[in-house]
């Protein structure tokens, strides 16, 4: 074994409502983008009940109808403005850092794959003074919008001594657990970002209320 113990379990992390802790300004965000069309301001459980992705998918459920082009072209600017301007105020989770030096000091390898935009993503990573516990942080590249699936295919393929079968993906939404699906790895889903409970259990896989019990569960699925 030898060599090849320090990476025989990986996380690969999401970022927002994840380790990022920022689902105050992403509702405020989204009721800023809403307010555009109309919409009622949405709470936080009414948000977790309805939120899907593709996003426009979600816009869908609350319009009756897919926004247009220009309609989503436009709450996605209102949207991101209002969320740079926000997410100052937001933090890590709790216990992050300690669970981040936890699993490297154990040995094992983790990396963030996000769907925020890779330069914002990070300096805001860079900022937390975590980017040391990561093989590598990587963010959308392209138009916001789309699914996770295929991102992680070439973010796994970019890890050196990384497999699918060791690799346990954990995240706050149920395009996690399909993009893991989709690579042949692992997911546990977490209850403090954009999903309900229940939508997350529909998924299938393990669902948890603290990232405490997501590092145990990683480790235990990883074994």
């Amino acid at each position: 074994m030898g060599t090849q113990t320090h990476r025989d379990a990986h996380i690969v992390w999401d970022w927002n409502g994840t380790l990022f802790h920022d689902v105050d300004a992403v509702i405020g965000a989204t009721n800023a983008a809403f307010a555009e069309l109309g919409l009622e301001p949405l709470t936080l459980e009414r948000y977790r009940e309805l939120y899907c992705v593709p996003v426009p998918k979600f816009y869908e459920r609350l319009l009756g109808r897919l926004p247009t082009e220009a309609e989503w072209e436009r709450m996605d600017t209102i949207f991101h403005r209002y969320y740079t301007e926000h997410r100052v105020a937001c933090g890590l989770a709790e216990g992050v850092a300690e669970l981040l030096a936890g699993w490297t000091s154990a040995g094992r390898s983790q990396s963030i794959l996000s769907m925020y935009g890779h330069e914002e993503l990070v300096p805001l990573v860079r900022g937390f003074g975590i980017e040391p516990h990561f093989l590598r942080v990587d963010g959308r590249t392209g138009p916001s919008g789309g699914s996770k699936a295929e991102h992680m295919v070439r973010h796994l393929a970019s890890l050196t001594d990384v497999v699918a079968e060791r690799t346990v993906v954990i995240g706050d939404a149920a395009d996690d657990a399909l993009a893991a699906r989709h690579v042949g790895a692992q997911a546990v889903l977490y209850t403090g970002g954009s999903h309900s409970r229940a939508s997350l259990e529909s998924v299938g896989v393990p669902v948890v209320d603290t990232l405490a019990e997501a590092v145990a569960e990683a480790e235990r699925l990883a074994a």
